[in-house]
This record gives structure tokens, C-alpha cells and sequence, in this order.
């Protein structure tokens, strides 16, 4: 019976002692779970509060990028207009430009007009080469007009006008290369007025000064020609002898031979 008592006593503290170890058991089980929470609570605060953080830096680094980028784009909104100004000044300078050359154009035209005026002034004014009757010489632009002037009387058959001309260019022009040539002319002009006599003179003077000269056998039957208006046959045939002898082959020696043989 007491061996029964005390198996049970023995049995109840076991199991009291059970209780007991269920007990702190769980009591330390829970305490661990707190622990474990409030250690998960703490990273997940701490996780939390990186986030935050990184929320701020991402934001405050894409509100500088925005800043960046609203800057670039007035930047680039500032070098468009600049680059428009600078076009429309280009476009202008390139006008100014073209205006410029045309002006320049018209410059050099009207320069080498005012030129090519000049020069053909100065030329009328300037001395220039003159070749006549086989000689050349230099004669000022009033001398040839007043030899052209006199030669067209001639042509014209105003033998007075010629006559007063020539004798007036003997007057200013005394050593001129177109001497010989208008001795011989006025000696024309004076037959062709009829003073037969001042011909002749005109002819022997044109003669004496310039025997050599390509028109002095037409000189020689042309006085020769005016001896016989004045009925001087005799000086007449002296004349066309002269000729035929000073230059046989000449056209007008032959004309003087034709004419030796019908003066009687």
C-alpha cells in the first residue's frame, strides 16, 4: 500500500516536474520570438529608413538632372536663336556683299568708260604717225584737220576756199611733214581756179623743194599743162622735157611725150 503511495507521489512530481519544464520551456520560447520581432521591427525600420534615403537622393539627384536639363534646354534654346541671328547677319553681309561687287562692277565700267574716253581725247590732242604719199611723219591733231579741211575743198571743187586754206596752213605750219603735199595741192587748187601763173609757181616750188617726191612727175605735166594755158609753148616743151628725162618711167612721162609731139 505505501509502496503504491509512493509511486503515485513519485509519478505526480514527475509529472509536476513536467508541467514545470513545459512551462519555462515555452516561457523561453517566447521570449525568443520577441526578441526575434523586435530585431526584424529594428532592420525593417532600419530598411525603412535606408529606403527614405535613397527616395531622397533619387529625388534630389532627379531634381538636379531636371535643373540640368531645363538649363541644357535653355541653353540650347539661346544658341538656336543666336545661330538664327547670326544666319540673318550672314544672309545680310552676303547681301551687302553682292550689292558691293555690283557697285564695284559698275565702278570699273564706269572708270574704264571714263578711261576709254580719255584716251581717245588725249589721242585727238596727242601728235600721231601720219603716212602719206609713201612718207610718214608726226603731226598734231589741228595740223591734220586743217590739211583734211583743205583736201575736202578740193574734192568738193571750191578751188578758192582750198586756195585761201593751204596758203594759210603754210602760214601756221611751216615745217610741216605735210608741207610737200600741200605745195603740190595748191598748185592744183590755182589751176583748177585758173591762175595758170600761180600754178605754175606752186608746181616749181613744190619741185625744188622735194624733186624726189612720188608726185613730182604729176607736178612737172601739171605745170607743163598750165604754161600751155598761158600759150608758153616754149616752156612748155622745156617742162615735158624735163619730165621725160628726170623720170622716163613714170606714167605721167609718157602722157608728156604724147603731148611734146602735138606742141607745135
Amino acid at each position: 500500500m505505501r509502496t503504491a503511495v509512493l509511486a503515485r507521489t513519485a509519478l505526480l512530481a514527475l509529472a509536476l516536474g513536467g508541467l514545470a519544464g513545459a512551462a519555462q520551456a515555452q516561457l523561453f520560447s517566447d521570449s525568443e520570438a520577441r526578441k526575434a520581432i523586435i530585431d526584424l521591427r529594428e532592420r525593417f525600420a532600419a530598411s525603412e529608413e535606408q529606403a527614405k534615403a535613397r527616395n531622397a537622393e533619387l529625388a534630389s539627384a532627379n531634381a538636379r538632372l531636371t535643373e540640368q536639363l531645363a538649363a541644357l534646354r535653355r541653353s540650347l534654346l539661346e544658341l538656336n536663336n543666336q545661330l538664327e541671328a547670326l544666319r540673318g547677319e550672314v544672309a545680310t553681309l552676303r547681301g551687302h556683299d553682292e550689292q558691293l561687287t555690283r557697285e564695284l562692277a559698275e565702278l570699273q565700267k564706269s572708270q574704264k568708260d571714263v578711261g576709254q574716253a580719255l584716251d581717245g581725247r588725249l589721242q585727238k590732242l596727242e601728235p600721231s604717225k601720219v603716212s602719206l604719199d609713201g612718207r610718214e611723219f608726226v603731226a598734231g591733231p589741228a595740223e591734220r584737220a586743217a590739211y583734211e579741211e583743205a583736201m575736202a575743198a578740193i574734192r568738193g571743187g571750191d578751188f578758192d576756199k582750198a586756195v585761201a586754206l593751204l596758203a594759210d596752213f603754210q602760214r601756221r605750219y611751216p615745217g610741216s611733214g605735210y608741207a610737200d603735199s600741200v605745195r603740190f595741192w595748191l598748185g592744183n587748187a590755182l589751176y583748177g581756179k585758173r591762175d595758170h601763173k600761180g600754178a605754175t609757181a606752186a608746181f616749181r616750188a613744190f619741185l625744188n623743194g622735194a624733186p624726189d617726191h612720188p608726185r613730182a612727175p604729176d607736178a612737172l605735166l601739171a605745170m607743163a599743162n598750165s604754161q600751155i594755158e598761158m600759150k608758153d609753148v616754149s616752156g612748155a616743151r622745156r617742162t615735158l622735157g624735163e619730165l621725160v628725162k628726170a623720170y622716163p618711167q613714170s606714167e605721167a612721162a609718157q602722157a608728156g611725150k604724147q603731148r611734146l609731139a602735138t606742141l607745135k
